[in-house]
């Protein structure tokens, strides 16, 4: 399988996306824009470089919402550094952090950033657990979370677990970008790729050992071709 050549961009109207990257074990970033509003989905390591880049610091300071589809490193590694540059940029509006129940790196990167800055933080901080994916509106994006499958390798090398994971369906108006995150082949991503405007799905396993972690090329294709239009990401080297 071919690496996309990053960045990735997508725009319908007022409504576009951008994947920095999604390297699996590196790091994934991606900016959404909906009219005047930033959202960011899986800030990975390097999020503030590219977002720097792409937007610069007033821009970078509205964000109001970040979404974590699971908590492995290379999904949420600049999660500290993002939080750690709004302090020292004073932001002053409020931030969610939008993340599925049981994720615990969340939590524990919070929490010890709340315990480091905690008589110096500009702008309040709010977790968002995902429990029960319910839709929500946010910035006038609606936002529609649901349950993805993605296991991770213990320590044996052997022995896998299922891990907190979700996908993301954004509606700004009447176009739908889906997000699948990191997820194997599940009839929830099938049901909110299909007809989408754009689906962006990760493409993460070899053809010849299909599993629980993630989707293979053509897996990642079949569901894609239901959308109107699609990306595949997160493809080994």
């Amino acid at each position: 399988m071919k690496q996309p050549k990053y960045p990735l961009k997508w725009q319908k109207d007022n409504f576009s996306i951008k994947v920095f990257c999604s390297i699996p074990n590196i790091a994934t970033g991606i900016l959404l824009k909906a009219g005047d509003n930033y959202l960011v989905v899986d800030p990975g390591d390097g999020i503030l470089r590219d977002l720097n880049n792409e937007i610069g610091t007033n821009q970078i300071l509205s964000i109001s919402d970040l979404f974590i589809t699971h908590g492995h490193h290379d999904h949420v590694g600049g999660v500290w550094s993002f939080l750690t540059y709004l302090r020292v940029m004073n932001k002053r509006t409020p931030l969610s952090i939008h993340y599925p129940k049981g994720c615990v790196e969340i939590e524990s990167i919070y929490h010890a950033f709340k315990k480091v800055y905690s008589s110096s933080i500009s702008y309040s901080i709010h977790l968002k657990e995902i429990g029960v994916p319910k839709s929500f509106k946010t910035k006038n994006v609606t936002v529609k979370p649901f349950p993805v499958i993605h296991n991770e390798l213990l320590s044996d090398g052997k022995t896998t677990r299922q891990v907190p994971a979700l996908g993301f369906k954004f509606t700004y108006v009447r176009t739908k970008i889906c997000y699948g995150g990191d997820t194997a082949y599940c009839k929830e991503l099938v049901r909110h790729a299909k007809n989408s405007d754009l689906a962006v799905l990760e493409a993460g396993q070899d053809e010849d050992s299909p599993n629980k972690m993630h989707m293979t090329m053509n897996e990642a294709k079949s569901i894609g071709a239901s959308a109107k239009d699609y990306f595949l990401v997160h493809v080994p080297d």
